[in-house]
């Protein structure tokens, strides 16, 4: 996608409004519903683009028994929702927390189909990531925006963020085409019709002057799409310098433009949105693991935790700051590049995850965050995780996509192979050689995973034995989707690296979302959503896009907090 000149800013000025929004990610669904209520607000944007991490995402948002789901007669209930944020939490989390957002779900999407141009559809079939747990669906409460197009933000198109992937070609591929599109040479009628279909809208939208995306990319452009509709103004490249008080109530803040400062005054609140710490590694290092490196994180290169910071500045407590929204990631090349994104690539057949040991060590096809959990807290027993490799063979390579990049049959680069994060080998003994890990564990356990993947059957981590597991696994590969043995070679192996999609742990908040006091106390007029305040959920993920669910849901949430709170003078 062609890159495009960023609009001159807005100048910064002092200004009155009843709402101040800092971030303009999942921030933006407090502005829309802030205007509904008939209040006036800002929203300020630290960088040169809006959209934040949601930008960058893969777009999803899951909320329990919302509209989307209602019309495509899922059977799923609030009753039901509650039931299982309740069971995943398990006490990680103040239980109002879970309960407000599966409260407040079903009206957030609808103020969100009224406010902006999106329209969005169900992705049946992507299990809930603990669909064992009472109250889960194994169907999935995952929701997605159809492909939007861009040309609707008109003069502020050059202003969105960029996506984490460019796919070179003008094809809005959703989350749910992904599944397809990967598996196309093991089912080439779904994948390549997905993609055929996606092509041909992609290049018959540009035939017309229309741009269209999907993803974290359509998901923003979305909101942005109703704040510009809106008249909501955005101030871009202007930071939060501190909060304003007057009698312990949050009535403002100094923002930062160019150099200059000026004073905005929030009559009825200011939310803070600003993402979380992702790209401050002092803190990264404190509260998460001294072991994570500078620039891996995908989240948005402005979250640097600031807005966390100054509301702490004036009291504000603070929880879940061992938490991320972990993702196991291959390793970058050089150091200080981003790593490569992976998705489905652990849960395929003909593949395994071995640590530094030469020896398996979880359920390959877990949720993503739990298998970073599992990573650190190894780390925190003493046994940590020095390197990691992911395991194929030559028929795994042939059949499906690797690191977003990579298509069936297609050479690894020499690149990785220089960078020592690919290697190769005839069997099992010459790639553990080439990767140095010991020898005699590696071949053994490439002999114990073929044993149990021939029967179908993971005797070590229970591999395959989940909804979510089977969701990326291959449909073709029976009795297991998650399993099959590695019998054509040559064989290969390479390095990951833990990555996350933004910290999430931050301002403790209540179910108003209302920021609190180290002692519990609400700090009037200020709140805090998305991955500025601690996670909802506590130190779970219920569910893909379940962070973008609890960003726009707690946006909406603040706002009709803000709209019934007392006026400041």
């Amino acid at each position: 996608m062609a890159k495009r000149a960023v609009p001159p800013l807005t100048p910064a000025h002092d200004t009155t409004v009843d709402l101040l929004v800092i971030g303009s990610g999942t921030g933006m669904a407090a502005a829309l519903s802030a205007k509904e209520l008939g209040l006036s607000s800002l929203v300020i944007e630290k960088t040169k683009y809006v959209g934040g991490s949601t930008a960058r995402s893969g777009g999803a948002f899951w909320m329990p028994a919302n509209p989307v789901l209602k019309q495509a007669r899922t059977g799923d209930t609030e009753e039901r929702g509650r039931t299982y944020v309740r069971a995943v939490v398990d006490g990680t989390a103040p239980v109002e927390r879970g309960d407000a957002f599966v409260d407040n779900g079903a009206e957030t999407v609808a103020m969100l189909q009224r406010t902006t141009p999106m329209k969005f559809f169900w992705a049946e079939g992507y299990s809930d990531y603990h669909p064992e747990k009472p109250g889960g669906a194994a169907v999935g409460r995952t929701c997605e925006c159809r492909p939007f197009n861009l040309s609707q933000l008109g003069e502020e198109r050059g202003r969105l963020r960029p996506g984490l992937m460019d796919a070179g070609l003008p094809m809005p591929t959703t989350g749910a085409d992904y599944k397809w599109m990967n598996l196309m040479a093991r089912t080439p009628v779904k994948g390549f019709s997905r993609i055929f279909r996606r092509l041909a809208q992609g290049v018959a939208g540009l035939a017309v002057k229309r741009e269209y995306v999907a993803g974290g990319q359509a998901i923003a452009a979305g909101l942005f799409a109703g704040v510009l509709n809106a008249k909501i103004p955005v101030w871009t490249e202007t930071s939060l310098v501190r909060l304003l008080e007057d009698g312990g109530r949050v009535t403002g803040a100094v923002l930062e433009q160019n150099g200059r400062e000026v004073t905005v005054t929030a009559r009825r609140g200011v939310v803070l949105a600003a993402g979380g710490f992702d790209h401050d590694m002092a803190w990264r290092h404190k509260f998460q693991s001294e072991s994570l490196a500078e620039g891996e994180s995908l989240g948005a290169e402005g979250n640097t935790g600031d807005a966390i910071k100054i509301a702490q500045e004036i009291g504000a407590g603070v929880d879940l700051m061992d938490q991320a929204w972990w993702f196991p990631a291959v390793a970058p090349t050089k150091s200080g590049r981003a790593p490569l994104v992976m998705l489905a690539e652990r849960s395929l057949p003909g593949s395994y995850i071995v640590d530094q040991t030469g020896r398996r060590f979880t359920n390959e096809s877990s949720d993503y965050m739990s298998f970073g959990q599992l990573v650190l807290e190894r780390e925190r027993t003493g046994d940590p995780v020095e390197s990691m490799w992911i395991v194929f063979d030559q028929k795994y390579r042939n059949s499906y996509m690797f690191a977003a990049g990579l298509f069936p049959r297609q050479p690894i680069p020499g690149s990785w192979y220089k960078a020592g994060i690919a290697h190769q080998g005839a069997s099992a003994a010459e790639l553990a050689e080439s990767m140095g890990v010991p020898v005699d564990a590696f071949t053994e356990q490439f002999r114990r995973f073929n044993d149990d993947a021939a029967a179908g059957t993971d005797s070590e981590f229970s591999r395959g034995g989940s909804a979510y597991d089977r969701y990326y696994g291959d449909p073709t590969v029976q009795p297991n989707p998650n399993l099959r043995p590695l019998d054509q070679g040559p064989y290969f192996a390479v390095k990951m690296t833990l990555s996350d999609l933004g910290t999430c742990g931050g301002l403790r908040a209540d179910e108003r979302g209302r920021v609190l006091r180290e002692d519990g106390e609400v700090i009037d007029g200020l709140y805090a959503v998305g991955n500025t305040a601690a996670n909802a959920f506590g130190d779970k993920y219920p569910g893909a896009g379940a962070t973008i669910g609890q960003g726009l849901v707690y946006g909406y949430i603040a706002a009709h907090d803000a709209a019934n709170s007392t006026v400041s003078s």
